[in-house]
C-alpha cells in the first residue's frame, strides 16, 4: 500500500463518472417509478438496489486507489486465467437470462462473469504488448494477441451474448495504436460489408460483383500486373466468395431466432413492430416524442406505461429521450465523448506500454459499449442486448466497469512509473 495523499489522481475523469452514474441513477428511478414505490431510496425498487451497487462501487473505486499499481501488472496473466475459469464454469451451471446462458447465481445476487473478462482481457493483453523482447513486426506477435482476445469472446458466444462477445472487437484499436497494420481494419470493414450485403443480395450476384471489385483492381488500379498480385488478387477472391457462401449458414446455424429476427427487422427485410422490431419500434417513439426539451422529469407517458421492455436496463436512453429530450440526449452522448477523449489523452502521456495500452483498451470497451447500446435503441444495429455503461441498471457491469476505469485511474496516479 501507498500513501494515496501524495498521490495525485486525475479529477476530471472522477468527475465525468460520478456524472454519469448520478445521471444514470436518476433515469433508472424514472424509468422504475411508480406512486407505490415513489421513495428514490426504496431498496425494494432496482432504482434503490442501485444505490447499493454504487456504493459498492465507490468503495471498490477507493480501495483500488490505494493499491500499488504494479500489483495489476504483476498479476495480470492470473486474474485473466481465473476468469477464463468463470466463463468455463457458466458454460456448465450459467443461469439462462434473457437467452444469455451468462449468470451465476448465488442466490441473493447474480454474478456475470462475461462483464469481467473485459477488464481481465485489457490486463492480459496489456502485459503481452508490454513485454520487452515483443517484436511487433511479426505476424505470431498479432496472432498470440488475437488469440487472448479470442479465447473470452469465443466463451462468450458460447454464452449466447452476442453483445458482449461484439465489444471484444473494440480491442483491435489499441493494437493498432500500437503497431497493427491497417489492413486488419480494411479486412475488418470487408467482412461486415459482404455480411450485411450476402443477406440482401443473391448469392451468384454477389459473386459476380466480388469478380468486378477484383477485376478493376488488377486492370485500372494497377499500371503493371506481376504474378505476387495476381495471386493476392485470385486468393481474395476465393476467400470472399466461400465467406459469402458460408453466410447463410452461419446466419441459420450459429444465431439464435430472436437475433436473426432482428437482424432481419434492421435491414428491412421484414417489419414486425410487434415482435421482434417491438422494442426499437417503442423506443423510437419515446425517443421522439420527447422533443427538443423532453417532456419533463418523471413525466414520460410511454416510460410510465412500460411499453419498451428493459427500459432501465439495456433501453434505458429512451427514458432519457422521452424526459430529457434532444438536450439531455446529447447531453450524455457529450459526457461519454468527453470522457472518452479524457481517457485517450491520459493513455497518450503514459510512460509505459502497458499502461498506454491499458488506457486504449479501457476507451475502446466503453466506446463500443456506448456505440452498440445508443445505436440498437435507435434502430440503427440489431437489438443484442448490451448495457450503457455506468447508466444502466445492474450491478455486475457496474462493478466490472468500476474496476475497468480506476485501474487505470490509478496507473495514471503513478504514470512516471515503468510498469
Amino acid at each position: 500500500m501507498q500513501n494515496s495523499e501524495k498521490k495525485k489522481y486525475d479529477g476530471v475523469t472522477i468527475a465525468l463518472y460520478i456524472a454519469i452514474i448520478l445521471f444514470g441513477w436518476v433515469n433508472i428511478y424514472a424509468a422504475c417509478y411508480d406512486e407505490l414505490h415513489a421513495s428514490i431510496f426504496d431498496l425494494s425498487c432496482q432504482h434503490g438496489k442501485q444505490i447499493i451497487w454504487i456504493a459498492l462501487a465507490a468503495m471498490l473505486a477507493f480501495s483500488i486507489l490505494m493499491i500499488e499499481p504494479r500489483l495489476f501488472s504483476n498479476t495480470s496473466y492470473a486474474i485473466y486465467v481465473v476468469v477464463l475459469g468463470l466463463l468455463v464454469v457458466t458454460l456448465f451451471i450459467g443461469q439462462v437470462v434473457n437467452g444469455g446462458k451468462g449468470w451465476i447465481n448465488f442466490g441473493f445476487f447474480k454474478f456475470q462473469p462475461a462483464e469481467f473478462a473485459k477488464f481481465a482481457t485489457a490486463l492480459a493483453l496489456s502485459k503481452y504488448m508490454s513485454a520487452i523482447d515483443l517484436d511487433t513486426s511479426k505476424p505470431k506477435t498479432w496472432f498470440w494477441a488475437l488469440a487472448i482476445l479470442g479465447i473470452p469472446a469465443l466463451l462468450i458466444l458460447m454464452q449466447d451474448d452476442t453483445g458482449s462477445a461484439m465489444v471484444f472487437a473494440g480491442f483491435v484499436f489499441p493494437m493498432f495504436r500500437e503497431g497493427l497494420t491497417h489492413y486488419v481494419l480494411i479486412l475488418g470493414a470487408v467482412v461486415i460489408v459482404l455480411f450485411v450485403l450476402a443477406l440482401l443480395v443473391n448469392n451468384w450476384v454477389m459473386i459476380a460483383l466480388i469478380a468486378a471489385c477484383c477485376a478493376l483492381y488488377l486492370f485500372v488500379w494497377l499500371n503493371k500486373r506481376t504474378r505476387k498480385d495476381w495471386m493476392k488478387t485470385i486468393g481474395f477472391f476465393v476467400v470472399c466468395t466461400l465467406f459469402t457462401l458460408s453466410v447463410d449458414f452461419a446466419f441459420n446455424n450459429v444465431l439464435q431466432s430472436h437475433q436473426r429476427e432482428r437482424i432481419d427487422v434492421l435491414l428491412g427485410k421484414t417489419e414486425d413492430i410487434k415482435g421482434a422490431g417491438y422494442n426499437v419500434h417503442q423506443s423510437k417513439i419515446a425517443i421522439g416524442s420527447g422533443g427538443f426539451l423532453g417532456k419533463g422529469f418523471l413525466a414520460g407517458t410511454i416510460t410510465k406505461a412500460d411499453f419498451v421492455p428493459e427500459q432501465e436496463t439495456d433501453f434505458i436512453f429512451c427514458t432519457v429521450g422521452e424526459e430529457w429530450g434532444f438536450v439531455g440526449s446529447t447531453t450524455l452522448i457529450i459526457l461519454y465523448m468527453a470522457l472518452l477523449m479524457r481517457i485517450i489523452a491520459m493513455a497518450e502521456r503514459q510512460r509505459s506500454t502497458y499502461s498506454r495500452f491499458y488506457g486504449y483498451s479501457v476507451a475502446s470497451i466503453l466506446f463500443m459499449h456506448v456505440l452498440i447500446n445508443i445505436g440498437m435503441v435507435l434502430g440503427l444495429l440489431p437489438v443484442i442486448g448490451i448495457p450503457l455503461p455506468f447508466f444502466s441498471y445492474g450491478g455486475s457491469s457496474l462493478l466490472a466497469f468500476t474496476i475497468l476505469l480506476f485501474i487505470f485511474i490509478r496507473q495514471d496516479a503513478d504514470r512516471n512509473q515503468l510498469l
